[in-house]
């Protein structure tokens, strides 16, 4: 980012963009993340957050970044169950606290999900929203942010610009056993996805033994009775891959792509740049990535966006679904390039993870056995493991990035890592 003035970073995770706020344990789960954004922190910045940072992470991320401490300021909202971040900061009495700290600085609000409560937020502390010039023009981009932020909304988006979908159709939640079994009818299985998910939340893959026998088809309660959904063909998924845009006044332009690692649809990893075996795609992904930048443009989007597929065995792309706004791999990708910004070589490999350790442990804890095992990154070499998103709840399950000189290198010390801290095999 290259802003003049300083930036409030507002991980609204609690957000109504990608799923239901009824939807609170899973929001609740997202939310957890919130610390990754401390990578984005600049001095005379503001970090609002629904999730306490420990000291020693932030420490950390101060070190790495060269920020010193006390010229940035971390503002922990407490928790006020599964509602915007903007009103838990309101029950919370913080309002008068980060309008002071964002002042008359020409600040400008970086929410995670740009959806109406950040944008009345931004409103409330008087200060506009990053990157748009003002509030006006960012509300103005709402309707289609949350259009293409809907299965149904870009499966029909997609068609018009002539990407490649897996075949399917949309119906309400009533109609959902009837579909299934038509597409069934053609193809041997199918998968079923709610209108407004994320990370794999309430899909369903079925095949025809799933339902013999009359046996009834039970869905997630994401959508509620009348809900939109979307049947798809399931493919023979070779990799699932994903390309990263972003939109400003100059264009559309492409900022990386990768491959996801997922569970069950479930988004469970990264790793950048594509693989050799889908490399043959990168053409397509980035034409169609443009072609709905352009239409994102036309109706006065700015910022990053992302467009996922899937390559089948047979190496053919096939577009699955757009996320218009910051994704999983947003952050860490700044982080990335942010740290290595001082080396010559090329644009470096790198991936995102997470592993289960047999025991609990720290962050200091962790810290230190990363370092024991000079596996943590170091600034010199442009090269290492980050523990990107502080400690745990649970100790256990840890989110890490891997930066190296190439794809070999990144697995190799992914692999190292997980010998050294005794992850589980899954």
């Amino acid at each position: 980012m290259t802003e003049t003035g300083p930036i409030v970073v507002f991980a609204n995770f609690f957000s109504d963009l990608a799923v239901d706020l009824d939807e609170g344990q899973i929001l609740t789960t997202w939310a957890q993340q919130a610390p990754r954004k401390a990578w984005l922190l600049r001095p005379g910045d503001v970090f609002v957050t629904p999730v306490p940072l420990s000291r020693d992470f932030l420490r950390y991320v101060y070190d790495l970044t060269g920020v010193p401490p006390e010229s940035v300021a971390v503002v922990e909202v407490p928790p006020a169950g599964p509602v915007p971040l903007a009103r838990a900061v309101r029950e919370a009495g913080l309002v008068e606290q980060i309008r002071a700290l964002a002042g008359d600085r020409g600040a400008a609000l970086l929410p995670t999900a740009l959806d109406s409560s950040a944008i009345a937020f931004a409103r409330d502390i008087g200060i506009d929203v990053h990157p748009y010039p003002t509030v006006e023009a960012a509300e103005a981009a709402l309707k289609m942010i949350m259009l293409l932020n809907t299965k149904t909304g870009f499966r029909e988006t997609a068609e018009h610009l002539g990407m490649r979908l897996p075949s399917g159709r949309t119906c309400r939640r009533p109609e959902v056993e009837g579909v299934v079994r038509d597409l069934l009818r053609d193809h041997e299985r199918v998968v079923v996805k709610p209108d407004r998910s994320a990370g794999g939340h309430g899909m369903r893959f079925l095949s025809r033994h799933d339902l013999r026998g009359g046996v009834s088809l039970l869905l997630d309660t994401v959508g509620g009775p009348e809900g939109l959904w979307v049947v798809e063909q399931c493919l023979d998924v070779a990799e699932s891959v994903s390309i990263q845009l972003e939109v400003s006044a100059s264009g559309t332009r492409a900022v990386f792509s990768g491959a996801m690692r997922t569970v069950q649809g479930s988004f469970a990893g990264y790793a950048s740049p594509l693989p050799p075996s889908s490399s043959h795609v990168a053409d397509e992904l980035e034409e169609w990535g443009t072609a709905l930048g352009r239409l994102l443009a036309g109706h006065g989007y700015a910022g990053p966006f992302g467009l996922d597929a899937l390559v089948d065995t047979a190496g053919v792309a096939y577009a699955s679904e757009s996320n218009i706004r910051r994704t999983a791999t947003t952050t860490p990708h700044a982080m990335v390039t942010r740290l290595t910004a001082g080396s010559a070589a090329p644009p470096p490999a790198w991936s995102v993870a997470k592993g289960w350790t047999r025991s609990p442990m720290d962050f200091e804890a962790a810290l230190a056995r990363l370092g024991a095992s000079r596996l943590a990154f170091d600034p010199n070499r442009g090269e290492g493991v980050v523990l990107y998103a502080d400690a745990p709840p649970d100790g256990r399950s840890w989110r890490y990035a891997v930066i190296a000189k190439s794809v070999g290198d990144v697995e190799e010390q992914g692999t190292a890592l997980a010998e050294v801290f005794e992850f589980e095999r899954g």
